[in-house]
């Protein structure tokens, strides 16, 4: 039973392992960017058990036609939240390698280019997006659970330790502390960054005709310190 989430830790090689290495940064800091990092660990765990659970009712279906890979790396999980993120999208089209296209292809597009990848399994990475667009699409939704018990989650062990690790960006499951942090970073609180402090340039020296007449001395100095 343990085989049905570990084996997206499973990597033959070195290029597989580094694949799955761009894919897990890629996609899963995404999506844990969206949805917090105890539905992300939760959410991660069971998309392996469901990709796993559909891969095994189809291998032996599958397999009388052709060679079936065996389920292996992070891949079907990738393509779960990738369901789940282009189900739920606002956007219509998006650019892919310099072409617009409709969102709701990009993943199956992308399931064209994985399967180039060594060791990559077809089959378990279809089946992780079949999960991914049936969660997306509200037909598990058993499966979501409201903020607020994300926000309790958030002080509980062990996602209370994974806070105080250093190094580590720990993302809060409320929508409004992910908002408050993400504005945070784009607009950061006065005396934390340098600023540079411009002056105006002293007026240069007056005509004579000027000195005569302070009305237009103080006009000169006036348009002198004006801004541009």
């Amino acid at each position: 039973v343990h085989r049905l989430v570990t084996y997206i830790f499973i990597y033959e090689d070195l290029v597989s392992l580094a694949c799955g290495a761009v894919i897990i940064w890629y996609f899963a800091s995404s999506f844990e960017k969206n949805v917090g990092t105890v539905k992300h660990c939760f959410l991660t765990s069971t998309f392996a058990v469901l990709s796993a659970l559909l891969y095994l009712l189809l291998e032996p279906v599958v397999s009388r036609v052709s060679a079936v890979e065996d389920a292996q790396g992070f891949t079907p999980v990738a393509f779960a939240t990738l369901g789940v993120s282009t189900t739920r999208s606002r956007m219509r089209r998006t650019l892919v390698l310099g072409v617009r296209v409709p969102v709701v292809l990009v993943p199956w597009f992308m399931l064209c280019i994985v399967w180039f990848i060594p060791r990559s399994s077809l089959l378990s990475n279809l089946c992780g997006l079949l999960v991914g667009e049936a969660y997306g699409l509200g037909y598990c939704f058993c499966l979501d659970f409201p903020e607020s018990v994300g926000s309790r989650l958030d002080r509980v062990f062990p996602f209370t330790l994974l806070r105080r690790i250093p190094g580590l960006k720990y993302i809060p499951g409320s929508l409004a502390e992910r908002r408050a942090f993400e504005s945070s970073r784009i607009n950061p609180t006065p005396g934390t960054y340098p600023t540079q402090s411009y002056c105006c340039a002293s007026p240069p020296a007056l005509p004579a005709f000027q000195a005569q007449h302070p009305s237009a001395q103080s006009q000169g100095v006036q348009h002198s310190c004006a801004p541009g």
